[in-house]
């Protein structure tokens, strides 16, 4: 899936912009699926593997949450810290990403 389309092909942008709402509503729904199980196993308060699971899966619902609105305003696709496209590939696997793999080395 390309996202570097034309200005002038709106409808083309409008089927890419689908595809990636489609991916990140697909990601929300899983990491929602997997917060629900966790809470449904009760951990013990001195869990901290339970714990640190819990915060990564609700730091990946807010990048999920921040991807959406890149979608809406126009830089989803564009990394944070170089300004260059992030790969296809990578927003292939991770939708929600802000950052191309070299950025997100360099962080």
């Amino acid at each position: 899936m390309s996202l570097d389309l034309p200005r002038t092909d709106t409808r083309a942008a409008n089927l890419a912009a689908d595809e990636v709402r489609r991916r990140l509503e697909h990601a929300r729904t899983t990491r929602l699926a997997q917060l629900k199980a966790l809470d449904e196993t009760g951990d013990s308060p001195g869990d901290h593997l339970m714990s640190n699971q819990r915060d990564a899966i609700v730091r990946v619902l807010r990048e999920i949450d921040e991807a959406f609105a890149r979608v809406e305003d126009g830089t989803y696709g564009t990394c944070l810290g170089c300004s260059k496209p992030v790969p296809p590939e990578r927003l292939e696997i991770l939708p929600h990403t802000r950052y191309c793999v070299g950025c997100r080395r360099a962080a």
